[in-house]
């Protein structure tokens, strides 16, 4: 969901510094996501860093399942959402970029690796992305399984048709 940059910076508080961190999420992957779960598809975000900013992310976007681990420890997180969700492994999608994702990549019955992932990434992947993460690699993802699903046409027509409700004329 982000290009792999963190943004740190600090507040003065108190005589203090207060650390904060910024991250930046691309809004065509927001809509992307936004069409997976228009879809039935339920989404969980999973990453190696416990930022308030991912939190905030996946609040925008109604995403339940959500697990951070500080020394990227993903599996464990992920396997917990899978079992809560009595999801199987066969039947879980991962997109993921770096070696933290590779014990998740190694075990989903559709592993993804976004554009600009390692080599051995994408190596372990059945689909590979050509758009970076961070830069509309989940709306790839997103087209190419709502396409393969036969879904992709009634998805985006009913986010627009959302979007495109009448006005209510104002009384003069």
């Amino acid at each position: 969901m982000t290009d792999g940059g963190i943004y740190l910076g600090a507040v003065a508080e108190n005589e203090k510094a207060r650390p904060f961190e910024l991250k930046r999420y691309d809004i065509q992957d927001g809509v992307g996501m936004h069409l997976l779960s228009r879809a039935g598809i339920r989404l969980a975000i999973v990453t190696g860093r416990v930022s308030e900013t991912v939190r905030l992310r996946a609040t925008e976007l109604g995403i339940e399942d959500v697990a951070q681990d500080p020394v990227a420890l993903k599996l464990p997180g992920f396997l917990e959402i899978l079992r809560r969700r009595d999801v199987a492994l066969e039947h879980a999608a991962f997109v993921g970029d770096d070696f933290p994702d590779l014990p998740i990549l190694r075990l989903v019955g559709m592993a993804v690796a976004v554009g600009n992932a390692t080599e051995e990434v994408r190596r372990e992947c059945a689909i590979r992305l050509t758009r970076r993460g961070g830069h509309g690699a989940i709306r790839e993802f997103a087209e190419l399984l709502l396409k393969a699903r036969g879904e992709w046409d009634r998805a985006w027509n009913g986010y627009v048709d959302e979007r495109s409700a009448k006005p209510t004329p104002v009384p003069t």
